[in-house]
């Protein structure tokens, strides 16, 4: 794909960024699991937390490309900042600034856009996960107000957000995936509490935290959109972020399999650098090849949704292949540094952390599968 000035502007502004702020800090804020609040501000200073928001909110009002640019670059050196700010941008931002009313746009897009607090996106619970339509938290309507009860699990950064958009039951009697609606909950708001953030194998810079709902009260106007259209709206925002975590792993990807490159040119074994060797040269190859063909999916569904056209195939097809793309080179990276692969002397058993989460979010693989399947088959 061809990139024009502004983009290339973009990605090059994000490299420099990424280089000289992120990468000295990302092994150790991972091994303490550190949430980068210094680095996160920078990013909204530089315009990163406003990507997608509209100009008149505050934003860059950027075009997706440019967007999936800046993550795959930020992703490249930390996953952790990646996933940061791809939350923010598609899980936050983008809902905002699509389905709210000129009022909510106003109240909460400028001071997100401007990093002064992230945004957020309520979905999962312990029984709605895959199964999105399963929530089973509530919101009952009480005159101007929702009144809304229940539990979220793995919600990315929920201690830093401002406010997050937290799917609920409003028609107690529908069933399945019928009957939820949408709301947007300022986290100060009383009996709104983010629990202990999670301990995970990888992205652990990333905050991430079950949240509780104990008779929060919010204003009827905190309703985004429309009423018992929750479903839909959720299921739009998440064909947008599986855009945001292809380009995650697209970023987690290239990292390792430059590290790799480098050290395979650099170590020697029997006389020559191990990059000499067949097993080695046919292990980069590999690897640079699923690069290349998810970075084709991920800027075609990038450019689908630039030009208005549907996209949520494309989408999961880029989320699918390349976070299983980045599990891919991540194990190779690991293999062809051998020992040193296995240690934090080297980013890429980070990487390999960091990785696999990409199979997760989002839509698993086989979720994703299901999606394609589905539409290939008219099913």
């Amino acid at each position: 794909m061809l990139l024009n000035e502004t983009q290339k502007m973009f990605r090059q502004m994000a490299r420099d960024f990424a280089n000289s702020k992120i990468a000295p800090i990302a092994a150790e804020i991972d091994h303490s699991a550190t949430f980068p609040e210094a680095t996160v501000k920078e990013m909204g200073s530089l315009g990163f937390l406003g990507l997608t928001t509209p100009e008149q909110y505050g934003g860059v009002g950027a075009d997706i490309t440019s967007y999936a640019l800046v993550v795959e670059e930020v992703s490249r050196v930390c996953g952790s900042h990646g996933l940061t700010l791809a939350a923010h941008n598609s899980l936050g931002c983008w809902p905002i600034a699509h389905l709210a009313n000129e009022a909510q746009k106003q109240k909460f897009l400028p001071p997100a856009a401007a990093g002064e607090s992230l945004l957020s996106f309520g979905l999962t619970e312990a029984g709605a996960g895959s199964d999105a339509g399963g929530t089973l938290t509530t919101a009952v309507r009480d005159g101007d107000h929702w009144v809304l009860n229940g539990s979220k699990m793995w919600i990315t950064n929920s201690h830093y957000a401002g406010a997050l958009i937290i799917t609920a039951k409003t028609d107690l009697e529908a069933e399945g995936s019928q009957g939820i609606s949408a709301f947007i909950v300022p986290t100060d708001t009383p009996g709104f509490t983010v629990e202990k953030k999670e301990d995970k194998l990888g992205m652990r810079a990333s905050d991430t935290a079950p949240l509780t709902l104990d008779n929060v009260r919010v204003p009827h106007e905190y309703l985004l959109g429309e009423e018992n259209s929750g479903f839909k709206y959720f299921m739009q925002t998440l064909d947008g972020g599986r855009i945001s975590i292809a380009a995650v792993a697209l970023g987690i990807a290239v990292g390792a399999f430059e590290v790799a490159r480098d050290y395979s040119n650099s170590r020697f074994q029997f006389g020559r650098s191990i990059s000499k060797f067949q097993a080695i040269e046919f292990m980069i190859a590999d690897m640079a090849t699923q690069i290349e063909a998810s970075r084709q999916l991920t800027y075609e569904a990038c450019r689908l949704k630039d030009a208005g056209e549907a996209y949520g195939q494309m989408a999961a097809m880029a989320k699918l292949h390349t976070s299983e793309t980045a599990m891919f080179v991540t194990d190779k990276a690991i293999q062809i540094l051998g020992g040193y692969g296995f240690t934090r002397e080297y980013p890429v058993e980070r990487m390999y952390r960091d990785a696999k989460l990409c199979t997760i979010g989002e839509g698993t693989s086989e979720i994703q599968r299901m999606v394609i399947g589905r539409t290939e088959l008219n099913v």
